[in-house]
């Protein structure tokens, strides 16, 4: 028992590690979204920019451990044996809860995962407390700081509307001043718009960061014997003054003599500075709460008492922290944000919702995206009949967009937004993360950043007819996350420090070998979806310009659909006979996956035509018909799969032994006309298509089954729901099969005409 608690802190220690590294994987959507979405400057140039913040802003963390030490629970009110319970609660609640919400792949805050978790044990070992004490509920205010843990939890809170807020209005001025043809504005335009931004970025990401380290409360000769802290929150006004009039004239002399763009440097400086917002600001999520018990573990040894009586009234004090340590957190970091895959990928979900152009939306609108989108009309409406025509038609006019044509290969290289709106991004977030750092609230950089990009997306129309309920879901669904979040964390600390306290020399080591289990298993999952990225049957949209192009790409799709399709309905007629309803489950997330890879092609049937030459619109005839015959033998695949997982889910009567012969019988010859069709589509020999589509032997023994059946149900079937599922199953296959010839039937018509058109 008296070594525990050392191996306590060499376990929270290693948590923190693997927290750092799992958090910025995460989190770096955080500072790289706005550079990576604007394609201002190249990646390896963002990498290094956001590097270097993340390493500086790191040293700046320091005044922020306090909210881990004592921001959210007073610790004197707790004894040290119960302040590394609930630390140890905290860090493997945190490990968990990441882990299952990477797992479910639904956005998190790592922010308002340690408050709340922090919260939730200090709450849990208090009620303990308090019953072993015979004492009140009530009296669990006497253990948590209720004025700062209120305060916290109303700044992450309010920090959604607001950031959204702001965003939106400093988007929406920024737009109608500048307009999209900003780069043809006066110089003098440019120089202020870049004296403003950065004037905004350097006070409050460099001077107001560097109130948190331990050099600004020294003294400096050259401020009079004052420290730096005292001169930037006495000297607001003239360091603003000033160097807003030093930005401007040095961002015009950039843009007349340089000829450089003022707003690639917006773009580098706003990421540097976001990144060390982001370290500076989220460190403590990953690193505040084993710094803070390792203090308590030093203050505890020191002594001599024993844990159940040496009261943490030290934590209230100001400890500071070992600059070396928050060095190598920050190098972690960095390390992370270098070589973690899953750091590359993070920002899709973000530059989706806030892309300029058309993208796959990939959230289902619902019944409050459409209310808001509907309102949000009503305000647009109102505010045309309030301004005059005129105004409402210069205003419309800054909001017009320049036609960028580009060769469809090249489509992929157009920025999500301009460089206007990732300016406006950086400074707007790194301002307001910066303004929390400095009032030492763990604001929620993930919110901030998140809302803020929303705002901006909103006021600068990028949410259009065709998308709009899209995207408002999108942000609803991640905003449902985040409050999901807080629950979560909350109930899952409390009941992780229940468990310890029962017995902790039992669920300590329990606990953990679960955590570091998980993470293993997260590690090795994604690991495996990293090599899978794309799947070998991966449906693929077509780009050529001819009918012989659109034969050529399409059919490795045709090949793909035969392929998986043939396994579905295979899995389905197995599942059936042997009753395995995790098979039939299985094989039903198989056909939904299948049948939105054809919807997906179907819904780029407007870009695929778009893209035609005049001379090859006939292409776009071919095309549409292909898709409606794939889409045909999905819709049959899907009804068999759905009546089979129904039938056994609903435990209905097992099909007859003479019922599951003929299925067997069908499935084999079935399987024979889609293998027939693969290799043919696979190697392109599309000159084979015919001897398929002379092979009738399947409508032949359809034909056959579906006669014995009727026999069958007058003489001796007495379950209705099993001839309803058999002449389902062999009516859907006759569809199936339909569709399928109907498929080879165009191909086969398609090809031979172009292969005399080339002759």
């Amino acid at each position: 028992m008296d070594n525990i608690y050392l191996l306590m802190i060499i376990a929270l220690a290693i948590l923190a590690v693997a927290d750092l590294v799992v958090g910025v994987s995460n989190d770096a959507v955080n500072f790289l979204n706005s550079a990576i979405g604007s394609k201002a400057i190249s990646f390896k140039t963002i990498m290094i920019v956001a590097s270097l913040g993340v390493a500086i802003g790191a040293i700046f963390s320091s005044g922020m451990m306090e909210v881990a030490r004592k921001g959210i629970f007073n610790p004197g009110e707790f004894y040290f044996n119960e302040i590394m319970i609930i630390f140890m609660a905290v860090m493997i609640t945190d490990i968990l809860l990441l882990d299952f919400f990477n797992t479910l792949g639904m956005p998190t805050s790592t922010t308002v995962s340690i408050v709340f978790e922090l919260l939730g044990a200090a709450v849990a070992m208090a009620l303990i407390k308090i019953g072993a004490d015979n004492g009140s509920i009530s009296d669990v205010v006497n253990y948590i700081n209720t004025d700062k843990a209120t305060e916290i939890i109303l700044g992450i809170l309010l920090s959604v509307v607001v950031a959204f807020s702001v965003g939106a209005l400093v988007q929406w001025v920024s737009r109608v001043l500048l307009s999209y043809d900003f780069e043809k504005k006066a110089n003098w335009v440019g120089a202020l718009f870049g004296g403003f931004a950065l004037t905004a970025i350097t006070y409050f990401i460099f001077m107001k960061g560097l109130k948190g380290t331990s050099y600004a409360k020294e003294s400096f000769d050259i401020l009079g014997g004052g420290t730096m802290k005292d001169f930037l929150e006495t000297q607001v006004l003239g360091i603003v003054v000033v160097s807003s009039i030093f930005w401007s004239v040095l961002s015009y002399v950039l843009i007349t003599a340089a000829k450089i763009n003022i707003y690639k440097i917006i773009i580098v400086v706003g990421t540097f500075a976001l990144a060390l917002a982001f370290s500076g600001n989220d460190l403590v999520n990953f690193i505040g709460v084993p710094m803070a018990a390792y203090n308590s573990y030093e203050a505890f040894i020191a002594s001599g008492a024993l844990p159940n009586e040496f009261s943490m009234e030290i934590l209230a004090k100001k400890v500071p922290t070992n600059n070396w340590l928050l060095l190598g957190a920050g190098l972690i970091m960095v390390l992370t944000l270098w070589f973690s895959s899953k750091a590359k990928n993070v920002v899709k979900t973000s530059l989706d919702l806030s892309s300029q152009g058309a993208t796959k939306e990939r959230f289902q609108p619902n019944f409050l995206s459409r209310g808001f989108v509907r309102f949000a009309i009503g305000v647009g409406q109102v505010a045309s009949y309030v301004l005059p025509d005129a105004a409402q038609k210069k205003i419309d006019k800054q909001f017009e967009r320049p036609v960028v044509v580009l060769s469809k290969e090249k489509v992929h290289e157009l920025p999500a937004f301009d460089t206007v709106r990732a300016a406006v991004n950086l400074m707007v977030a790194a301002v307001l993360i910066s303004i929390a750092t400095s009032y030492k609230l763990p604001l929620s950089t993930t919110y901030v950043t998140f809302m803020v990009a929303m705002g901006t997306s909103l006021a600068d129309r990028a949410w259009g007819s065709d998308s709009a309920v899209y995207r408002v879901a999108g942000v609803l669904n991640v905003i449902g996350g985040w409050f999901f979040t807080a629950f979560s964390a909350f109930t899952a600390a409390a009941f992780v420090a229940y468990l310890l306290n029962l017995n902790l020399e039992l669920m300590f080591p329990l606990l953990l070998v679960i955590a570091f289990g998980l993470i293993l298993r997260n590690y090795m999952a994604h690991n495996k979806k990293a090599r899978q990225v794309k799947a070998e049957d991966q449906l693929n949209l077509a780009e050529s310009t001819s009918v012989q192009g659109v034969i050529q790409e399409s059919a490795a799709n045709i090949a793909s659909v035969v392929k998986r399709g043939n396994k579905i309905y295979s899995n389905a007629i197995k599942g059936l006979a042997k009753q395995d309803l995790a098979l039939l489950k299985k094989n039903k997330k198989s056909i939904e996956k299948l049948s939105e890879e054809v919807d997906e092609l179907r819904d780029n049937i407007f870009y695929f035509i778009k893209n035609l030459d005049d001379s090859s619109v006939v292409a776009s005839n071919f095309y549409i018909n292909i898709l409606s015959y794939l889409q045909d033998m999905t819709q049959s695949l899907e009804f068999i799969v759905r009546a089979t997982n129904k039938h056994v889910n609903n435990n209905h009567k097992k099909l007859k032994i003479s019922q599951i012969k003929e299925l067997k019988q069908v499935e084999e010859v079935l399987e024979a006309l889609f293998e027939n069709t693969r290799m043919a589509f696979e190697s392109k020999s599309f000159d084979k298509i015919g001897d398929v589509l002379n092979d009738k032997e399947i409508f032949d023994i359809l034909s056959e089954k579906i006669q014995k059946q009727i026999e069958r149900t007058r003489t001796e079937e007495s379950s209705p729901k099993n001839t309803t599922l058999y002449f389902g199953l062999l009516l859907e296959t006759k569809d199936l099969t339909t569709g399928t010839m109907n498929l080879l039937q165009e191909y086969y018509e398609a090809h031979q005409s172009s292969s005399d058109v080339v002759e």
